[in-house]
């Protein structure tokens, strides 16, 4: 390779990154899309910020559900969220739950995704034998986070609609 191709290329790299990397508050604003709207600043239920910090974190839940995977249990109980940060969506997917049968859809699908992930760990711990300890603590986790949500389904109050906005 040339020494005039290494400048062009240089150049070419240069011009990307003051165009697509520029750190000016007003373009950042355009390009991030994980920046917060007036949504992500209504009030969500309360078992949503307790739900978030152990269903988002794998080494409490036991699985990873990436933003593709809240997407789609999102649109498979015909629910339809913008891709952004995990905590954003999953507080999107509960904003305004107001029935028990809503949650159960949605915990319904969730589990089917830990499922999925738990015959991965099984799969994975048959494969190899020396690291199926691990899967299983990952699995016995992944259950037990299941079991939140039963826990959760049976603790949730449900909202009625009221003739008076201000009677709670």
């Amino acid at each position: 390779m040339e020494q005039h191709d290494l400048s062009d290329l240089k150049a070419e790299f240069d011009k990307f990154v003051s165009d697509k990397c520029s750190v000016n508050t007003e373009d950042s604003m355009t390009q991030n899309r994980d920046v917060g709207d007036k949504e992500d600043e209504e009030a969500v239920p309360q078992f949503v910020d307790a739900l978030t910090s152990k269903l988002l974190a794998p080494a409490q839940s036991g699985v990873y559900l990436s933003r593709l995977d809240i997407k789609r249990i999102a649109e498979a109980i015909d629910e339809s969220i913008p891709i952004k940060e995990r905590t954003k969506m999953v507080k999107s997917l509960f904003r305004h739950t107001t029935k028990k049968e809503y949650l159960k859809d949605a915990f319904t699908e969730i589990d089917k995704h830990i499922n999925g992930r738990i015959l991965i760990y099984k799969e994975l711990g048959e494969a190899f034998p020396a690291s199926k300890e691990i899967f299983d603590e990952h699995t016995k986790k992944a259950k037990k986070t299941m079991k939140m949500f039963s826990t959760i389904i049976e603790d949730f109050e449900e909202i009625e609609p009221t003739s008076d906005p201000m009677f709670v």
